[in-house]
């Protein structure tokens, strides 16, 4: 009957700790759905205020209507990109054509001097700065799942209840370089 006892209590014991890892990998899938949920927040908030923004540069650089339409184009690649990793692409992408659209801004005086055009730049910049770090949350909690999910026991446990890695934001290819400063 001690060999019973015994026997039953390893597989109590055993059913207990893959309960317990599988309780805990739901809750970092959890948390890294809700970490991509809030950088989503922030990219919804940013694609809001850019139409704004290009209205009222269009107002005052009215010549430059390539750049506007490939502001409209990025916005709505962030906006349809399906994967994480797309939409990472798309919205790095519209910052580099955020950035040209406030480098036409500056040959404009008097739109900087426009305070509807100031409060959305600020409004942009403190956005923009919510989504940096929004990713670096993400790729905090995707990290912390990814290790769990990879490494004994709580791969076994993983593996058996389809728990897959998780994508993470990563700088696209021409910004991971420091930039060049000349005098």
């Amino acid at each position: 009957m001690s060999v019973t006892v015994v026997i039953l209590a390893a597989i109590v014991l055993l059913v207990l700790v893959v309960v317990g890892i599988y309780n805990s990998l739901i809750q970092l899938r959890n948390r890294v759905e809700n970490a991509w949920a809030q950088i989503e927040v922030q990219l919804k908030r940013r694609n809001d205020l850019i139409p704004n923004i290009v209205e009222t540069v269009k107002g005052y650089a009215k010549h430059e209507k390539g750049l506007f339409e490939n502001v409209t184009k990025a916005r709505a690649a962030v906006m349809s990109a399906p994967t994480p990793q797309a939409k990472a692409e798309a919205s790095n992408f519209l910052s580099s054509t955020l950035k040209s659209l406030f480098a036409v801004a500056e040959n404009y005086p008097e739109l900087k001097a426009n305070e509807n055009f100031q409060q959305l730049q600020e409004e942009l910049s403190r956005t923009e700065d919510k989504i940096a770090y929004a990713r670096q949350f993400y790729n905090d909690i995707a990290m912390t799942y990814n290790v769990r999910t990879e490494t004994v026991p709580s791969n076994i446990v993983a593996s058996l209840f389809g728990f897959e890695r998780k994508e993470l934001f990563q700088a696209p290819e021409g910004e991971r370089e420091a930039p060049k400063v000349e005098f």
